[in-house]
């Protein structure tokens, strides 16, 4: 097993880094110009197009677009197929992301201030939003319920979800989940030509306001160049853990957890920085010993190869240093005292506190949404949530007095910047004339 071995002590450990941490999107030759014909195509095209991509990409033999829709009567009875532990855990699960997300709902308000002014801000959903659930190279039930459910938390009205199905295969616990999270409309439309399609409506697809959800370069790609016309919560990367160590915790835990995230694909990044090389060295052995047992060893060996590390730093606040540094999606604080370190924690999706907190819980059950900042992102990025899917309005009421007073402010500013017209109709407000005299 190859992993690499960093020390931050090292001459040239900083350019190191930044080699480790590398990744574009675009490196994959001609991602963008495809997505960018592909968007072209469906805007223009609309159904006629969708239909064509899906019989190209995804292997599907359709001739109209209701053979692309899965009804509600199609979810309710996945859920008959599937096993009796697996509906348990998704009606749980739910229930805790719902209960999570409760926690994140926002309220309208508003004071007033000495002149008898108004001012608030009012919160209001969605009216409409998108969803994309992968569905290609592997499926995942989790995803629909950290994306549906905080938006339903939020109260949008609509949601709408593609989900890949290609050569005609539905994931049972997938349409389950989506039985069990309330979606509205269900596509089977994966790729580039999905987030078209919801990005720019079709005959069928309706347009929605906003797109969420995980996906790979060519769905990352037509987030990004579609965002301007929708919103969109984030344009993921691989997925990525840091763990950083005091070595206090166990080892074998630690290399689990680092191959919790190498198991996802060739391009996922494990990291584990400690100050004790002792534990490291201790979780290298684990790796070696473990990594036979595990049935996805090869995507695990390919991740750990790549972009796999560990690095001896000088003690824990160099280490937490080095994670703020790296901003990773997911953190894990292997430490003896977690709330002794976490006020130096400043850039992290999800921050798992202590031995017991692992990761792999997050991704399905803790609570929080698993839909979170990666590659560095999360410097300026927060996980997704019920504020994702509301929008603020100010709301402004201002009283005759109020109006009289604050035109002596916006007047002079108004004539300062050249907009004369500003100026006077904040000053006819000042001779409080009744409206309409």
């Amino acid at each position: 097993m190859d992993v690499r071995r960093l020390r931050s002590a090292d001459e040239g450990f900083s350019q190191q880094l930044d080699e480790l941490l590398a990744w574009d999107v675009s490196r994959d030759g001609g991602v963008a110009g495809v997505v960018a014909d592909v968007l072209e195509q469906v805007r223009g095209r609309g159904d006629e197009a969708v239909l064509a991509y899906t019989k190209q990409f995804d292997r599907l033999e359709v001739e109209h677009m209701g053979q692309l829709e899965l009804e509600v009567e199609v979810l309710q009875a996945a859920q008959s197929r599937v096993g009796a532990d697996e509906m348990r855990a998704l009606r749980q699960a739910a229930e805790r992301i719902t209960r999570y997300h409760e926690h994140q709902k926002e309220e309208s308000w508003s004071f007033t201030d000495n002149l008898g002014n108004e001012l608030g801000q009012r919160i209001t959903p969605l009216d409409r939003v998108g969803v994309y659930v992968p569905g290609g190279q592997a499926s995942y039930p989790s995803s629909v319920l950290m994306t549906l459910l905080p938006a339903k938390v939020a109260g949008v009205e609509e949601l709408i979800v593609t989900v890949p199905t290609p050569d005609g295969v539905r994931n049972d616990m997938v349409l389950a989940a989506l039985a069990v999270a309330g979606a509205d409309r269900v596509f089977t439309i994966g790729g580039a030509q999905a987030v078209a399609a919801l990005a720019y409506g079709t005959a069928t697809v309706p347009r929605v306001d906003k797109i969420v959800g995980p996906g790979g370069a060519f769905v990352a790609e037509a987030k990004r160049q579609v965002y301007g016309h929708v919103g969109i919560d984030i344009i993921a990367g691989p997925s990525e853990i840091l763990i950083v160590a005091d070595g206090s915790t166990d080892a074998e835990w630690c290399a689990l957890d680092l191959f919790s995230q190498a198991e996802h694909d060739a391009a996922a990044q494990s990291i584990l920085i400690s100050p004790d090389t002792a534990f490291l060295d201790n979780v290298a052995q684990h790796m070696q010993r473990l990594l036979p047992l595990q049935p996805r060893h090869e995507t695990i060996a390919a991740s750990l190869a790549a972009r796999g590390g560990l690095i001896a730093c000088r003690d824990m606040p160099e280490a937490l240093q080095l994670a703020n540094r790296i901003a990773p999606e997911h953190l894990e604080l292997h430490v003896e005292d977690a709330d002794r370190w976490l006020p130096l924690v400043r850039h992290a999706g999800a921050i798992f506190c202590g031995p017991y907190a692992g990761e792999a819980l997050g991704d399905y059950v803790a609570g929080p949404s698993h839909v979170l900042p990666t590659f560095g992102t999360a410097r300026f990025g927060s996980p997704l949530g019920v504020y994702d899917f509301v929008k603020r309005s100010s709301l402004i009421r201002i009283s005759a007095e109020g109006a009289a007073q604050l035109a002596d402010v916006a007047v002079p500013l108004a004539h300062s910047e050249g907009l004369h017209a500003h100026a006077a109709a904040a000053a006819v407000r000042a001779a409080q004339k009744t409206p309409g005299a």
